[in-house]
């Protein structure tokens, strides 16, 4: 069974197949459009922007905060009740250096904001957020 979604689709495996689909397409639409230039880097707002655009097709919740508490496995997200003030705490992180993107990533992951699609977009903006802040892109580095 799958999640709810304007697609009608019950089979998670479908649904996937489909999200996977239609959000690369929109994410290549949103890098193209340049308006990830116009975003601040490394800010809530910003994700929140791009889940909606990636996701609004297919889900209702597309760039809303989950009003659900989520786990993987034995693995539970920031508790809903602690969400908006993880958050907030997560903007005022610094980015200057690799590892201290690297290290707000990780946070914005477990807090894991949204319903669905909280593993697709965040990577949309990793690497420019290090350029923006004056870093390198290191998803082009080669080892």
């Amino acid at each position: 069974m799958s999640v709810e979604n304007k697609l009608g689709l019950t089979s998670s495996a479908d649904l996937a197949r489909e999200e996977e689909r239609l959000s690369k397409k929109k994410a290549v639409e949103l890098f193209e459009s340049g308006v990830l230039d116009t975003l601040p880097a490394g800010k809530f707002s910003t994700l929140q922007t791009i889940h909606k655009y990636l996701f609004e097709d297919i889900y209702d919740f597309a760039g809303k905060l989950r009003t659900v508490n989520l786990a993987k496995g034995n693995f539970r997200f920031a508790p809903l009740m602690y969400l908006e003030a993880a958050l907030a705490n997560i903007d005022k992180m610094p980015q200057s250096t690799f590892d201290e993107i690297i290290e707000k990533y990780v946070e914005m992951n477990i807090a894991h904001p949204f319903r669905e699609g909280n593993e697709a977009q965040p990577h949309q903006g990793c690497g420019d957020q290090g350029a923006a802040e004056g870093g390198t892109d290191q998803r082009d580095k080669q080892p």
